[in-house]
């Protein structure tokens, strides 16, 4: 596998220290952390860095952690992430703080996890921005921090170079949006699958930048329409025909569709087409009129509003930032095209 398809090597530096949470700190080893050039995957250096002492204990005190690295390490690192937090009452310690503030002067991507959010607070990093953190604590960081817009209701925010998730398994979604940042939607994809993650997140706190294709799930007839609409989307899809191609009426699809997936049928729709949309910004030349029109979005207008909304971006930005070179390696099955439409 030549790594070079996806542009050199990036550095990620873990924040970790004494009574860390398992979970999210888990969370960025899982996903930066692992080797995955075998299924065509970029690679990322992943680095522990001790803000305490090591040995570190969890919070559970099950086991402890030891690394080699400590935070002079942080500077150097294109990604710094902090996971939760001890204790969202406890001010981090000064040399803490002070690592984050230089590593983000340096120009280094900080992102937090969960309750990490009350750190990248006391360091000043989310003044005057808009911030996530775990609902439970939405309010007590509104609070103690008034000059950050906290807002409780997505999975994540992106505000550049400052990134927040919301609680727990939304460092999933927020590691998943920097590899789709780094590399684009194809590989964010392979990652997905690769940790089998589900394509979409339930509740109030979602926010869709890319979805994952669906799942196979052939004896759910919902997952069998959703695949199904995936192969059509250049072809008018409605609640109706969607409702129909699942044996329900569409009230009742409807229902079931906003129980299993946390948003409406029409909204996922249109989060599959951009998605469709940014695969073949990535991998085709086709003009974006035809793009739109493969896609079921059917005019360039239409496309450049809705991906615009979603990526935050135009559509040839994004292609200019993530078309693939002649020479990438493509795996079979990698790249998801709409029916009757060929990749060229």
């Amino acid at each position: 596998m030549n790594l070079l398809e996806f542009g050199a090597r990036r550095t990620v530096a873990v924040v970790v220290f004494d009574r860390l949470a398992v979970f999210e700190t888990a969370v960025p080893c899982e996903v930066f952390g692992i080797d995955r050039s075998a299924m065509g995957a970029p690679t990322y250096g992943l680095l522990l860095c001790a803000a305490d002492p090591p040995p570190l204990r969890t919070t559970e005190g099950s086991f402890t952690i030891d690394t080699p690295y400590d935070l002079t390490h942080l500077p150097g690192a294109d990604t710094v992430i902090v996971p939760a937090w001890r204790d969202v009452r406890e001010i981090p310690p000064d040399h803490l703080l002070d690592a984050l503030r230089a590593a983000h002067d340096r120009g280094s991507r900080i992102a937090s996890l969960c309750s990490g959010a009350f750190v990248l607070a006391h360091a000043g990093l989310l003044d005057g921005k808009r911030a996530t953190t775990h609902w439970m604590y939405a309010g007590l960081m509104a609070q103690m921090f008034p000059k950050v817009n906290v807002d409780p209701s997505v999975l994540y925010i992106d505000e550049g170079q400052v990134l927040t998730s919301a609680g727990t398994a939304a460092g999933i979604d927020l590691c998943l949006h920097m590899v789709r940042q780094d590399h684009g939607a194809q590989a964010a994809n392979l990652f997905a699958r690769r940790m089998v993650v589900p394509p979409h997140r339930s509740g109030g706190q979602a926010q869709y930048v890319e979805a994952p294709l669906p799942p196979r799930m052939d004896d759910d007839p919902l997952g069998e329409t959703m695949s199904w609409a995936v192969r059509h989307l250049g072809e008018p899809l409605t609640v109706p025909a969607m409702a129909s191609h699942a044996h329900l009426s569409p009230r009742t699809f409807a229902r079931q569709f906003l129980a299993m997936t946390g948003t409406s049928p029409l909204r996922w729709l249109l989060v599959q087409r951009v998605a469709a949309a940014q695969r073949l910004l990535e991998s085709t030349d086709l003009p974006i009129d035809r793009v739109a029109e493969a896609c079921g979005l059917g005019s360039a207008a239409n496309l450049r509003l809705h991906f615009g909304r979603v990526v935050g971006t135009s559509p040839t930005a994004y292609r200019k930032a993530f078309k693939q070179r002649p020479q990438d390696d493509v795996r079979p099955g990698a790249l998801d095209v709409p029916a009757g439409l060929t990749a060229s």
